[in-house]
């Protein structure tokens, strides 16, 4: 999946694939193919290519098949207290759906607590 929102900002910002590339330190065929999305952007040159272009992640990001989602929850690992970095992916559509849930249950819950305040008046 073509990179239109990275693509756009960086033309822009009048910034070339090929000083991309030498920033980043891989060859230009190689930015040229994550531009186009026949190669995977790591978290880490996401952000660096934020820093590049003096935008936000947001503005650029656009993820291939599903999320990548990093939690640094710092649990034990094999008993000596070595803190684990646990990653998780996850599709963008069940992370929606769940995104919505979490939200239809929330007004749920305030619902339901004016129910109670009235009862208990």
């Amino acid at each position: 999946m073509q990179k239109t929102k990275l693509i756009d900002v960086r033309k822009r910002k009048n910034i070339s694939q090929e000083k991309m590339a030498d920033i980043l330190c891989i060859d230009v065929s190689n930015y040229n193919r994550r531009e186009k999305g026949t190669a995977k952007i790591s978290l880490q040159e996401w952000q660096k290519i934020a820093e590049i272009l003096e935008t936000p992640i947001e503005d650029i990001y656009e993820n291939d098949e599903g999320m990548v989602i990093i939690f640094n929850d710092n649990s034990t690992g094999t008993g000596y207290g070595v803190g684990v970095v646990n990653n998780y992916n996850i599709p963008l559509s069940i992370w929606e759906s769940q995104k919505k849930y979490i939200e239809k249950l929330e007004a749920e819950i305030e619902s339901l607590k004016a129910i109670i305040a009235e009862k208990g008046e």
